[in-house]
Order: C-alpha cells, then structure tokens, then sequence
C-alpha cells in the first residue's frame, strides 16, 4: 500500500510538473516588470532628478540591480551604486566585481535598477524612491568624463525612464 501510494504521489508530481512546463507564448513579449502595476501607488514619493541623485549618493536604503541571465531567467542582486550628473542626464555609477551582473550588463546592454529610501518610521516601509531603466554607456570620450579623476573603474548607466516604487 505505501509502495501504491509513493506511485500515486510520483505521478501527481510529474503531472503537475508537466503542467508547469514551458510556456508557449505566441503574443509578443510583455514587459512583466514596468507593466506590472496598473495604479500608481506610491507616485507621490518617486524620486527624480537630483532630489533622486543626492538619496543615491547618501549610501542609504536598499539598491537592488536586475540584469537578464543568458538563458533569459533574471539575475538580481543588493549592490551600492551612485549617480553622476553630465549635461543634465543622469547616470547610474557602478563598481561592480566580475559576476554575473556585470556579465549580463556588458552582454546586454542594459539593466533595471530600483532604490528604496530607508523606510518611514512610521509607515515601517519605503515609499520613496524609484525604478530606473538604464543603457550602458560604450563611448570611451563619455566613459572618462563621467569617471573623472576616480581610480576605481565603474561601468556608467544613462538612466532612460524613471518610475515610482509602486
């Protein structure tokens, strides 16, 4: 009986697993991430500009960085970054060590980051801050403009779209 029962739950599990399988999708790709939410909750507290800059530079909060894996599965990762400001467009400065991130970023091209203000001591959550869609840059002339007189060689995001946290 136990042996019947192991078989009945072994096969419940492939089916299930079976069921799961990959997804064939026909539509064109949705961008799960930025049009995830339909309402704009926290729109009153999205940073931007240099209100948005000065809290990146301020090293406090939580940085999260979201890249694509070469099998299209997500990679996302707790990192510090900065921001520098050049002819009034802003870029993400990361120092990143060779991981996958950095990988992924120098693969693609591109990234997803987020920052969370430290959270409202009353509210005991983050509502401030933003989700920053960037662009690598590759022009060496920009590269040692944004890098300056800095030691540390940083890979250099122009941030393209801005949106709240929620």
């Amino acid at each position: 009986m136990k042996k019947l029962t192991a078989l009945l739950l072994a096969g419940m599990m492939v089916a299930s697993l079976a069921a799961c399988g990959e997804k064939k999708n026909e539509d064109p790709v949705v961008d799960d991430f930025t049009s995830a939410s339909v309402a704009d909750f926290y729109g009153d507290y999205g940073l931007t500009g240099d209100e948005l800059m000065n809290a990146l530079n301020s090293f406090q909060g939580s940085y999260l960085l979201a890249t694509v894996n070469p099998d299209g599965s997500p990679n996302i990762g707790f990192y510090i970054y900065g921001c520098v400001k050049h002819n009034d467009t802003y870029y993400l400065k990361l120092g990143l060590a060779d991981n996958q991130s950095k990988q992924n970023l120098e693969r693609t091209g591109q990234g997803v980051a987020a920052y969370a203000a430290a959270p409202d001591p009353e509210k005991g959550y983050s509502m401030a801050g933003a989700r920053m869609t960037f662009t690598v840059v590759t022009d060496e002339a920009l590269i040692a403009e944004l890098q300056g007189d800095s030691t540390h060689q940083s890979i250099y995001g122009e941030i393209t779209e801005i949106r709240s946290l929620g």
